[in-house]
């Protein structure tokens, strides 16, 4: 797996977060790593975007960003608004495939979901993990409404033929309620594919060491981390009515 692209079932379900995850995760493993963020908006030229703030939490990563629009918009709009050339997905598969010569395990983080549009031809995230014939991992929400995005995102996945490695809920509550607790089941199930972690709410706000010695603990082995997805889910399981 050189490649693993990194989506989510929307904007604000802690993509970043999880891609910082999955890199610190592969480091502890001894890999190198690479964050290749295809395009960046809402971040203004001096400050730090997404894959920026996955090495400050991962640590000694690659980090590269092909484009950088101000407006917090989807890529295609934030682009046409700003001026600027759109990112396209064949750019986004041979930045990929360049950093992938040079490093264990490259993550692709896409902005939004699956489908938000890099240009003006409609070219997405999904047409640049076809070109790289790269597994998808999904980032999705633990509670109401997660199910019925989360298999839509699965479904175009499978419509177009690309891998989904598994998911990922991308913010785990301290204090999760009964939605949250079923759906540990559930997901999997609507998704076609396995829960390979849960990420603790918060975690953006740990400290770098704290985040590293814990992401392992986050993640399935698949991921090079250690959760139990059969025991998370028999403990937080929700009492029988």
């Amino acid at each position: 797996m050189p490649v693993l692209v990194i989506t989510g079932t929307g904007t604000e379900v802690g993509k970043t977060v999880v891609t910082a995850a999955v890199a610190a995760a592969a480091l502890a493993a001894g890999r190198t790593v690479a964050v290749l963020k295809a395009a960046q908006t809402g971040v203004l030229p001096d400050e730090a975007g997404d894959a920026a703030e996955a090495a400050r939490l991962a640590g000694p990563v690659t980090t590269d960003e092909l484009a950088r629009y101000p407006d917090p918009l989807a890529p295609a709009t934030a682009a046409r608004r700003a001026g600027r050339d759109p990112v396209h997905p064949h750019e986004v598969a041979e930045a990929a495939a360049k950093l992938a010569t040079e490093h264990d395990l490259v993550l692709v983080e896409g902005a939004g979901g699956l489908l938000v549009r890099f240009d003006a031809d409609g070219g997405t995230l999904a047409d640049a993990a076809g070109l790289l014939s790269a597994p998808v991992l999904v980032v999705v929400q633990a509670g109401l409404g997660t199910l019925n995005t989360t298999e839509l995102t699965a479904r175009e996945l499978g419509r177009r033929h690309l891998d989904l490695a598994g998911i990922v809920i991308g913010s785990w509550p301290a204090e999760p309620d009964l939605a949250a607790r079923c759906n540990l089941a559930d997901l999997p199930e609507v998704a076609g594919a396995p829960l390979l972690g849960a990420v603790p709410e918060g975690s953006g706000t740990l400290s770098p060491a704290v985040f590293r010695a814990s992401a392992p603990g986050w993640l399935g082995p698949r991921l090079d981390g250690t959760w139990d997805a059969a025991a998370f889910r028999t403990r937080e399981a929700p009492r029988p009515a």
